[in-house]
């Protein structure tokens, strides 16, 4: 039993350590992972990363290919919007759930995590403030009380937080979210069940709905003539989020 123990916790941090680099941008969309190769850099069995691997695939962040190869997922904009419209109910559902049975210690917690963002805002730490942005809305669905929920939210903040600039670019700004944040605390404060689901859909949906009409922009766009190219003009940079694919 101490042995599978052992190996149970070795495919953790494999999965973390893993997990985190896909979501800082240190593994991009389309790196191959090979099992054979990781178990040499990281100096351990292939089993454990077997099985972290197998979960990143189930969290829809590698695809897995044969001989025991896999790869980094790069998503459509369609398929990100999706992600969005999913979270937003399960958010909603989260919140409705939580406000019979929150507590103040609960809503200290919330609190605790918007003045981390508030203090990565005022600093410019983007990164940092998504990791306090995170932390907060899983503790949400932490303190629904359902598991399956909290499961699922998981997967999707994985896919999600792969685009975390996107995200704030399509969200407006730092100052905005963190707005957002203390109107939706303040609605569960008051047990107000409708308000507060009511701003966590517009809070998750504000996205999902610039990157639509974007999508809508570059379509209108695509069936205008083509004007002539200047060889001289560099691509912009921003037209296409990392990790996302047109197809």
């Amino acid at each position: 039993m101490a042995v599978a123990f052992d190996n149970l916790t070795l495919s953790q941090r494999v999965y973390e350590h893993l997990r985190d680099e896909i979501l800082a941008d240190h593994l991009l969309p389309g790196t191959e992972l090979s099992e054979v190769a990781l178990s040499k850099e990281l100096a351990i069995s292939r089993g454990p990363i077997r099985e972290a691997m197998g979960r990143l695939a189930a969290e829809g962040l590698i695809t897995m290919r044969p001989r025991r190869r896999a790869e980094v997922r790069s998503l459509t904009p369609q398929e990100l919007i999706d992600a969005y419209q999913v979270r937003e109910a399960l958010e909603v559902m989260a919140v409705r759930l939580l406000i019979p049975r929150v507590t103040e210690a609960d809503l200290a917690r919330l609190e605790e995590l918007i003045d981390q963002m508030a203090a990565h805002s005022a600093e410019g730490a983007v990164r940092e403030f998504f990791t306090a942005n995170v932390s907060f809305h899983e503790l949400v669905c932490e303190l629904s009380g359902n598991p399956k929920l909290q499961e699922v939210h998981h997967r999707l903040e994985g896919e999600i937080g792969r685009f975390q600039n996107r995200t704030l670019a399509l969200r407006g700004s730092m100052g905005d979210s963190l707005t957002e944040h203390r109107a939706i605390l303040a609605a569960v404060r008051l047990r107000d069940a409708d308000r507060a689901a009511a701003l966590t859909a517009d809070h998750i949906r504000v996205p999902a709905q610039r990157l639509q009409a974007a999508l809508n922009d570059d379509a209108a766009k695509a069936s205008e003539p083509a004007a002539p190219s200047d060889p001289a003009d560099p691509a912009d940079p921003d037209s296409e989020p990392a990790g996302l694919s047109r197809g």
